[in-house]
């Protein structure tokens, strides 16, 4: 068997600057940088609510452009 292990993803703290279509948001993390973040599973399972100003919990991708928002502050 080969090594099937996936990088452990980088999380970060936001805050939801801008929702968009499809549980889309753009996030704004490090105060500066602006990423594309979905929501996670759960938090579709469960109705959580994100609104823009809420402040995240994201999962960031490698090259820093998308992520995950995993958990509200």
């Amino acid at each position: 068997m080969g090594n099937n292990l996936r990088p452990v993803p980088e999380r970060e703290e936001g805050i939801v600057e801008e929702a968009l279509p499809g549980l889309t948001f753009r996030v704004r993390i490090r105060g500066r940088e602006l990423v594309l973040a979905h929501l996670a599973g759960k938090l579709k399972l469960y109705h959580i609510r994100v609104l823009p100003g809420d402040r995240v919990l994201i999962e960031v991708t490698p090259d820093g452009r998308l992520g995950r928002i995993v958990r509200r502050l």
